[in-house]
């Protein structure tokens, strides 16, 4: 029987859900690729993948899914990895570049334009190059390991600003060349945070419904146990990879993100769902198909 194929993103936030997968007790047993967030969901539309790691929003736009329960790669506050990197403050900002690489935090920036800052920005997608984004607009969100290095590289060197924001050089943000001395840092969650009193789900495994077993997710569940009881050993070897201190990379696992769907995470992603359909983000916001799996095993609804 040929092995499910699983679209997996390649970057540091995933690596705990996928180190059973990876460097574990279930090696081998699944074809994995790896690829960028809107290539995941692409990947799963189009029948190149039996499983994904998906943007939450992308659940709204595939027919045909049922989700592994259990598991996200979501955050309580501070992120960290999702940023809003502005010329000049946000208030002021009339273009905005969006990384195309992820479909869902796009539609969370979208909502925060709208219902956060009261503004309406032009829109425009662009490949994961910061200072090219910054040329080019006053704004651009930044994502996965390229904003974590941003993150890193201020958070000792930035001062607090109006609503939240970190004001920073631009030399500190590796952003030299992005056509300002000064930038306005909003991390995404925060924000979200601040407006709706709840954490942002960012991502979650989904399969094609006639291959949603139970033992498929158990799996799936067993990978990512494994993986946090190797946060030490992943933040070590991306550390090497990223040339990023270990200890902060430990840390951004360990704090900045969650890898649970509980209670409160499933009540932002309905709030989240339901202001993109208001938005017309999304045609309607549908509930969630859970794969069913054995009793004990999901507890977030």
């Amino acid at each position: 029987m040929a092995r499910l194929r699983i679209s997996i993103v390649k970057y540091l936030n995933t690596a705990p859900l996928v180190r059973g997968f990876t460097h574990g007790p279930l090696r081998g047993k699944y074809d994995l690729s790896f690829t960028v967030p809107s290539q995941c969901a692409e990947a799963l539309r189009t029948g190149a993948a039996d499983v994904a790691i998906i943007p939450a929003i992308e659940y709204q736009r595939i027919g045909g899914l049922a989700v592994l329960p259990g598991m996200a790669i979501a955050s309580k506050n501070q992120v960290r990895s999702l940023l809003v990197i502005s010329k000049r403050p946000i208030q002021e900002a009339r273009r905005m570049a969006l990384d195309l690489s992820s479909r869902s935090t796009q539609a969370l920036v979208k909502i925060l334009c709208a219902e956060h800052w009261k503004i309406t920005p032009e829109f425009c997608e662009a490949g994961p190059d910061a200072e090219a984004m910054l040329r080019e607009a006053d704004a651009a969100l930044v994502i996965g390991d390229p904003a974590l290095r941003i993150s890193l590289g201020i958070e000792s060197r930035s001062e607090p600003g109006a609503a939240g924001e970190l004001v920073c050089r631009a030399a500190d943000a590796g952003l030299a060349a992005a056509g300002a001395e000064t930038l306005h840092v909003h991390d995404v969650v925060q924000e979200w945070r601040r407006m709706t009193g709840l954490p942002a789900v960012l991502a979650f495994w989904a399969a094609r419904r006639d291959i949603a077993t139970a033992e498929v997710a158990a799996d799936f569940i067993a990978s990512r146990d494994f993986g946090l009881t190797q946060i030490s050993e992943i933040s070590a070897e991306a550390a090497e990879e990223l040339q990023l201190p270990a200890g902060a990379l430990e840390a951004y696992l360990r704090q900045s993100i969650d890898f649970s769907l509980d209670e409160e995470n499933c009540r932002g992603l309905d709030a989240y769902f339901e202001r993109s359909a208001a938005l017309r983000l999304i045609p309607r916001a549908r509930p969630l198909e859970w794969v069913a799996v054995g009793a004990g095993a999901h507890s977030a609804r």
